[in-house]
């Protein structure tokens, strides 16, 4: 059984991610979220850090947990009820978790954005959508129609997209920032885009993006956002050679 210390695995992600470079909203914790005794055999990977996950890993017998979503976004909690149970299994079953929100996102080449691109067979992309000071998404030219894009989702993802078609039939100019980015609409469209593809957005959107003139493609925000820890995690898995297995914990969202 092969042993690699954690903290190599942790150093190799926070170069490879440029974790302390990459801004995130207040509250997102990137890197090492919750330690274990020091080493690492087997690594597990899921889009969520929650009690559901955590048990899933430990049933994998992982030691080290890769989520795009972690544990901390908000003030300290009592650490009571379900949070004392998640918190104790954790420390019981000696399980690390290591998180990565924006700078996954925003990776070239391991990143959601990138893995989802790559997936529908989108090339010469540029960076698009600047947050928290950089851009975590990517843009190309094209030309698809609405209904040969919204086939290549589903197969990508395994879930039909939701389509918003406040654009034209072909689309010409895409932008993709997976996960919660259908609140900025007008962001991707005043980045030139005429279609948008995303992970989740408001009612009141599709209004709006027929103003805009904007194709929208709601594809789910746990379906798109499948990509990045898979990618990083086969990479850590080659790398230190460790097995690795993919926890699919899927909300519908």
């Amino acid at each position: 059984m092969t042993k690699v210390p954690l903290k190599k695995i942790v150093a190799h992600c926070d170069r490879l991610l440029r974790t302390a470079a990459i801004g995130d909203y207040d509250g997102a914790v990137n890197g090492l979220q919750v330690e274990n005794s020091g080493s690492v055999t087997r690594i597990a990977a899921a889009v969520d850090a929650s009690l559901a996950t955590v048990k899933l890993a430990i049933a994998a017998k992982a030691d080290l947990l890769i989520v795009h979503h972690g544990l901390f976004w908000s003030p300290l909690q009592p650490w009571t009820g379900k949070k004392f149970e998640l918190i104790k299994l954790l420390i019981e079953n000696n399980l690390a978790v290591y998180s990565s929100h924006l700078p996954l996102d925003a990776h070239p080449k391991l990143g959601n954005n990138a893995q989802l691109a790559a997936a529908l067979g989108l090339k010469n992309l540029q960076p698009f959508f600047v947050s928290h000071g950089q851009a975590i998404g990517l843009k190309t030219v094209a030309k698809i129609s609405r209904a040969e894009l919204a086939k290549r989702i589903a197969h990508a993802t395994g879930v039909p997209p939701k389509i918003i078609p406040g654009g034209k039939e072909i689309c010409q100019r895409i932008g993709i920032v997976t996960g919660g980015a259908g609140g900025e609409l007008k962001l991707a469209a005043n980045e030139g885009v005429d279609t948008f593809i995303t992970g989740e957005g408001p009612h009141w959107t599709y209004a709006l993006a027929e103003e805009l003139g904007l194709n929208v493609f709601y594809a789910g925000h746990y379906a798109t956002e499948t990509f990045g820890v898979k990618a990083l995690t086969e990479e850590l898995a080659k790398k230190f050679k460790v097995p690795w297995k993919f926890l699919d914990h899927p909300t519908g969202l």
